[in-house]
């Protein structure tokens, strides 16, 4: 029986991702990854190499599934509260995401393997701010950078703070109610944020 790489690898991935999202990169081994996986941890080291470049890939790989699900196109304000909105539902069905980044900057040293890759994945979002608020779609009071730094703020920390979130609102992440009043204030938030003075 030829042996499934690709099965093996995704098996590896999604090992690491609840790892690292549980324990942060230092908090966990290849061995524990090797064995939630069920693969040997000579197969971690071929497939990914050592626990921080699996780590790198990891994260990597979380950001370019939220960048391909969560497309930032601006026309007007409520389309900033909108991705506010849809950034929200996805870090709502995949807090291990926020997770992994609050663990990457804990340990962060002033660099990251993948830095300038991944710098391109934000730059296209400050980019997309920019031509928004050249054409006068959007406020231009906030610096383009700045901006979508807020936004994934606004969306995101629901999820890197639970026990924040509880603390404040008295709900629950798993409360659908509770997640849609969170929602719309983000969303709300966004649109302010994003709308020029006169509108």
């Amino acid at each position: 029986m030829a042996w499934d790489v690709e099965g093996t690898k995704r098996r590896i991935y999604q090992a690491a991702l609840a790892e690292f999202a549980q324990h942060g990169q230092e908090g966990t081994t290849v061995d524990r990854i090797a064995k939630r996986a069920q693969v040997n941890r000579e197969r971690v080291y071929n497939y990914f190499g050592d626990k921080a470049k699996l780590f790198s890939a990891v994260i990597r790989g979380e950001l370019d599934r939220i960048a391909t699900a969560v497309p930032l196109v601006i026309t007007c304000p409520a389309d900033v509260g909108e991705f506010a909105g849809r950034t929200f539902d996805y870090q709502r069905a995949h807090p291990d995401l926020a997770r992994l980044v609050l663990w990457e900057g804990l340990s962060d040293t002033g660099g990251i393997p993948d830095e300038l890759a991944r710098t391109e994945l934000y730059a296209r979002k400050a980019e997309a701010v920019a031509a928004a608020q050249r054409a006068g779609l959007i406020d231009d009071a906030i610096e383009p950078a700045h901006l979508v730094f807020l936004i994934i703020s606004l969306s995101s920390y629901w999820s890197a703070a639970p026990q924040i979130a509880r603390m404040l609102s008295g709900g629950d992440a798993g409360d659908d109610a509770e997640a849609a009043r969170r929602r719309a204030a983000v969303v709300e938030a966004a649109r302010r944020i994003a709308t020029p003075p006169a509108l």
